[in-house]
């Protein structure tokens, strides 16, 4: 096996990544997202991005030189490459997670989003990560998930069928101790601590569940909407934003 091949391989077992670096990381995916006319990155804007204060969390304050010293570890590990512009004055950053990995688009939009924000329901994530990527229901989200989720690459404390689980990505440091203990007590009771079963008609049994479950559907699809046009609004606030610094930057450059 060649060199290149063996740090292709040792490239592709990366599992683990600082706190820095998952913020860094998941503002360069997710800019290249929603506004790829602006990317690749210049260090300011990458320093804005991580600082920002829609969907962080936390809210991070970190200075240019921190955010310059973790890029050069994520280009150590080759997740991102620079850029240089063709005056040759401003060097832009750009991710290679899609040359590294092979994960879906979706998949990349759950990282991005778990990486950003953290421990979030299902719903939660449908609605924040199709602000990136389309994806239209939750059974859809199940399947990526569930893709990312037997490469451990993702956590859950519960079965991901369950209504109201939460998620979490899984590249934490050891040292942090963010596992999410699984609990499997809502998915299945033991025998002996079941009460006993009242009878009653079958056909109303069937039809009350039936509605109820239903009804949880419809209720769990609104939130996901909603929360999905909240991101929608944060992600235009976000575009605001960057464009009034750079006209601030501008009008500095020009000594108005």
């Amino acid at each position: 096996m060649n060199d290149a091949t063996q740090e292709d391989k040792e490239l592709l077992q990366i599992s683990e990544l600082s706190r820095p670096q998952r913020r860094v990381l998941g503002v360069l995916l997710e800019k290249a997202f929603t506004t790829p006319d602006q990317y690749p990155l210049t260090l300011k804007a990458v320093t804005t991005g991580c600082n920002q204060k829609s969907n962080r969390d936390p809210i991070s304050n970190y200075s240019e030189t921190q955010v310059y010293e973790t890029l050069e570890s994520l280009r150590e590990l080759g997740l991102v490459a620079v850029i240089h512009s063709d005056s040759g004055r401003t060097e832009r950053y750009r991710h290679y997670m899609r040359h590294r990995f092979n994960f879906t688009e979706p998949q990349l939009a759950i990282l991005t989003e778990l990486w950003l924000r953290g421990r979030q329901t299902m719903g939660e994530l449908r609605g924040r990560a199709s602000r990136m990527v389309p994806i239209e229901t939750l059974e859809q989200l199940r399947a990526e998930f569930k893709g990312l989720l037997d490469q451990k690459y993702v956590q859950s404390n519960g079965s991901i069928e369950r209504r109201g689980i939460e998620v979490d990505h899984n590249w934490y440091k050891e040292s942090e101790g963010k596992a999410l203990g699984f609990d499997s007590s809502a998915d299945s009771e033991p025998e002996e601590t079941r009460p006993a079963p009242t009878p009653a008609p079958v056909a109303t049994v069937n039809n009350a569940s039936s509605d109820l479950g239903a009804l949880q559907e419809a209720v769990e699809r609104l939130q996901s909407d909603n929360q999905q046009l909240s991101q929608q609004i944060a992600s235009m606030a976000d575009v605001v934003e960057q464009l009034q610094q750079q006209l601030a930057d501008l009008k500095q450059e020009l000594g108005s």
